[in-house]
């Protein structure tokens, strides 16, 4: 008898003992408490705790669970394990009412850790649920401020405001909010279909005005080119007038020097034999003449005035004057 007393109480402090040692895995706590009190928060690795005295204290947590059809289901189970990391929430989609009364149906994400074990047992009953409704509000607060137009445009912003609000409400319940991401935002069919039209109507008006815009660029150009165009050929037209008038000028120049020169020539030949110069040069223009106008296959008439007899008759003393040559 006394020996099955004794192995019954060996047995049990055995079973104290085992029940005394607490394996804490990394990044999880537990939360002790001694007699209903909270004692101690145990960190990972082995932890001694008093058996019966000491008991962990359990927590509400929501777990994500994927059945074999492929769909997700929510799981919400008492623990008495803490996970420390990064927990992520994917709450179901709800209907939220736009500033110009849109109802707009948007799915959101929630990226959480805690950070006071403590405070997430003892400040706040069901953790999850507490997390979740005040997403929800907190999302119909921001999205009823916007428009539906700014709301489709303005995930970043929505974004930042959730992620003030909750980081300061839920920082009394020892949780920090890192990220929140809305991942659809899906207004009504009706809604969809006009804003599909509205945005083709824009793209059509877009089109036309890039088009209307190339055409006049393209008639501005052809008009620069054609005004440029003629801008070169009359400035090219004034230096060919230029070069032409410099030309017949300087022709001209030469003409008269060269007669300067012959006149002069004359004027010394004739002052030799006391001969009137001018009388030479009347009749030098009056062969030139006669020889134009006797020019041609055809028979001509030549009618020579009385005048030029006189000057022809000084060409018998030009003769004389230049020797024969």
């Amino acid at each position: 008898m006394g020996t099955v007393i004794f192995l019954a109480l060996l047995a049990l402090v055995i079973a104290l003992v085992v029940m005394g040692f607490r394996i804490v895995q990394q990044s999880e706590t537990m939360v002790i408490e001694r007699l209903g009190r909270y004692d101690r928060t145990l960190n990972s690795g082995i932890n001694i705790i008093w058996p019966i005295i000491d008991q962990p204290r359990k927590i509400m947590w929501r777990y994500l669970k994927e059945e074999t059809n492929g769909k997700s289901v929510i799981q919400k189970l008492n623990v008495t394990r803490i996970d420390l990391r990064e927990t992520v929430y994917d709450f179901p989609k709800q209907n939220v009412i736009t500033k110009d009364n849109v109802v707009t149906e948007i799915n959101a994400i929630l990226y959480f850790q805690i950070t006071d074990p403590v405070k997430a047992v003892y400040e706040i009953a069901n953790l999850p649920d507490a997390i979740e409704k005040l997403t929800q509000t907190t999302l119909r607060n921001v999205i009823g401020e916007m428009d539906l137009d700014e709301t489709l445009t303005s995930r970043d912003i929505i974004n930042s405001k959730l992620r003030n609000v909750l980081d300061d409400a839920t920082h009394k319940w020892g949780v920090k909010v890192n990220r929140v991401e809305l991942q659809d935002i899906n207004p009504p069919h009706d809604i969809r279909d006009a804003m599909e039209k509205q945005m083709r109507a824009e793209r059509d008006k877009r089109a036309k005005i890039l088009e209307a815009e190339g055409t006049r660029a393209q008639l501005t150009l052809e008009a620069e080119g054609r005004k440029a165009a003629e801008v070169n050929r009359a400035e090219g037209e004034r230096q060919a007038r230029i070069l032409r008038a410099e030309g017949e000028a300087s022709a001209i120049l030469k003409m008269a020097e060269a007669e300067s020169q012959s006149i002069s020539m004359i004027s010394q030949a004739v002052a030799q034999t006391k001969a009137d110069p001018v009388n030479y040069m009347v009749a030098i223009k009056y062969v030139e003449a006669l020889k134009e106008m006797t020019k041609g296959d055809q028979t001509k008439t030549v009618y020579i005035p009385y005048e030029a007899t006189g000057v022809l008759s000084s060409l018998g003393g030009i003769k004389e004057l230049l020797g024969g040559k």
